[in-house]
């Protein structure tokens, strides 16, 4: 007669049995050879595919150069400016460019078709003549170490490839033209 809190020895064997194979049930151990990296396996082993998970594709944030071309006096004195305008992959990013002598940085967003103010500083800067709006839309704003203020728009027609506008709060306009 068994004593009443063991088990029988089959029962224990199938217990412990499911419990390893649910454990391995994911699981292949397969000797790496430190020379080359690949499975070494014996002479004698059938084909095994080995199947690597997925690698995460992180899509990285891309950076567009922008050109600034002054339009108006208060443009002039401060010339030519190159700006940075780097889109993250939700829509979101940053945009940099040095003004008289100070680093003025801040935010870009894309914005849809329909966004309500988007065209306003392209009308302000470049007047109403008739312009392309096909193309990915967006909106960039930056502040300056000297206090001033520039907000913009653009729109990008291919890859890293657009035009659009620049309006200081010291009343300087400029066009922006970006691509390779």
């Amino acid at each position: 007669m068994r004593h009443p809190n063991t088990c029988p020895t089959s029962v224990l064997r199938l217990g412990l049995g499911a419990s390893l194979a649910a454990a391995l049930s994911a699981c292949y151990v397969v000797p790496i050879d430190p020379r080359t990296g690949q499975p070494a396996l014996p002479a004698n082993t059938p084909a095994v595919t080995i199947v690597q998970p997925a690698a995460t594709t992180t899509l990285a944030p891309s950076t567009i150069q922008a050109r600034l071309y002054p339009l108006n006096e208060q443009a002039q004195g401060a010339g030519l400016l190159v700006a940075s305008i780097t889109e993250h992959p939700g829509g979101r990013g940053s945009i940099s460019l040095g003004y008289r002598g100070g680093l003025m940085q801040g935010e870009a967003t894309r914005v849809d078709g329909g966004y309500a103010g988007f065209g306003r500083i392209h009308g302000q800067v470049l007047g109403a003549t008739g312009r392309d709006q096909s193309g990915r839309r967006g909106v960039a704003n930056a502040f300056g170490s000297n206090g001033t203020s520039a907000q913009c728009e653009y729109v990008v027609t291919g890859p890293g490839i657009g035009t659009g506008a620049c309006l200081f709060s010291d009343g300087a306009k400029y066009q922006m033209h970006f691509g390779q």
